[in-house]
């Protein structure tokens, strides 16, 4: 599903709210978990799962086409750990 999918979706589940404003709404929901990531923060939602930032380390890798040895510098990347209702529905528990 992509966000204008889920807009839509909520849009057509709520005709008391104008698309407008759902999809105001949505975004900014998006916003705030990435602006809270951004400072290093943990969002968790309840049922759904917790976002994260992990530090990688600097490393030596390796370019696979020429095969010669690069510095890769140490970065934040977003990490994703889902919920317990969330595994127990994908794996058909509820």
């Amino acid at each position: 599903m992509i966000r204008s999918e889920l807009i839509q979706k909520i849009a057509d589940e709520n005709p008391h709210l104008f698309q407008r404003d759902v999809e105001r709404i949505v975004n900014t929901v998006f916003e705030e978990i990435t602006a809270a990531m951004a400072r290093g923060d943990r969002v968790e939602l309840r049922g759904f799962g917790a976002f994260s930032v992990k530090q990688r380390d600097a490393r030596v890798g390796r370019n696979p086409r020429t095969g010669e040895t690069v510095h890769v510098e140490e970065k934040c990347v977003p990490f994703f750990k889902a919920g317990k209702l969330l595994r127990d529905r994908l794996n058909g528990k509820s």
